[in-house]
């Protein structure tokens, strides 16, 4: 990877680690679903008059790519976290990095190196540090419902991979679409109160939307899937295990958590995991 992709690598774990905030205040403003109807429909809106359509090839790979990241992986991710822990969320989410890596071994044939697995495994010794304590068993509900985002964005990851390249807004805009009516029909079937959350929702809710729109959603995705276009999944997956530690961060800085000695050696072995992954095997001259 090149420094300026190093660069945008980091940023998306940065931004989607400030979103963890963002959600957790708009789903308690909104019904979770609800919300991220709101958030899809506004990306839809907002990118899809500008962009090209998806070619005749690309429709069926776009609508599966909305299924996937979308409907099970945000419907899933937004309705465990409105139901449980921030902090935990974040950490349970990271399982996305080794779903990716270990799909995208049968899948796109990107056969992991003895350093690529040695620095997941590090940075994943990191998020259990941060995992560590008594509450992780408190809610298993919301923590399943995580886990299978988890494994529904890296599905999402290796689709994106494998049937592209994809122009990244148009992929957004138009996954982003296919999205809409899904989360809608489970919101109507699941939820109450929708309208009435428009009106008392206050400004908070309306800032942490917002977020997820235009930074969580239009920036960090952008970056996202232009990286997943230019490097390998083995390459880009292992940075999504420093988004707890910015998500902790963020918790720190926004509701008022402390910094501990568990969050600064988990967030290290993280960071240093990441950057395990990113050394390039020596070539032996002969």
């Amino acid at each position: 990877m090149s420094a300026i992709q190093i660069v945008c690598a980091v940023i998306v774990p940065l931004l989607w680690g400030y979103q963890f905030v963002a959600i957790k205040v708009g789903v308690t403003e909104f019904p979770p679903l609800f919300f991220l109807a709101l958030r899809f429909l506004a990306i839809a809106l907002l990118l899809v008059p500008f962009v090209k359509r998806p070619a005749r090839h690309q429709i069926g790979p776009v609508a599966a790519i909305s299924i996937f990241l979308g409907g099970l992986n945000f419907g899933l991710f937004y309705v465990g976290l409105g139901l449980g822990s921030g902090s935990l969320s974040a950490i349970a989410y990271q399982l996305a990095t080794p779903f990716t890596v270990l799909l995208a071994w049968p899948l796109l044939a990107e056969r992991p190196s003895a350093t690529t697995s040695a620095g997941v495994a590090l940075a994943f010794v990191g998020v259990v540090v941060l995992a560590a304590g008594p509450g992780l068993s408190a809610n298993a509900l919301p923590l399943l419902l995580v886990v299978g985002a988890a494994f529904a964005f890296a599905v999402s990851n290796v689709l994106t991979k494998r049937c592209g390249p994809f122009d990244p807004l148009m992929l957004m805009g138009w996954s982003s679409l296919f999205t809409v009516p899904q989360v809608m029909v489970m919101s109507l079937l699941l939820e109450y109160g929708q309208l009435a959350s428009l009106v008392t929702a206050d400004e908070r809710g309306w800032l942490a939307l917002a977020y997820t729109i235009f930074i969580g959603g239009i920036v960090g995705f952008g970056l996202w899937f232009w990286l997943i276009a230019r490097c390998s999944m083995g390459r880009v997956a292992p940075f999504g295990l420093l988004l707890p530690v910015f998500a902790l961060l963020s918790s720190v800085l926004f509701l008022g958590d402390r910094i501990t000695p568990k969050l600064i050696v988990g967030g290290l072995l993280a960071i240093s995991g990441v950057a395990l992954t990113q050394i390039r095997p020596s070539v032996r001259a002969t």
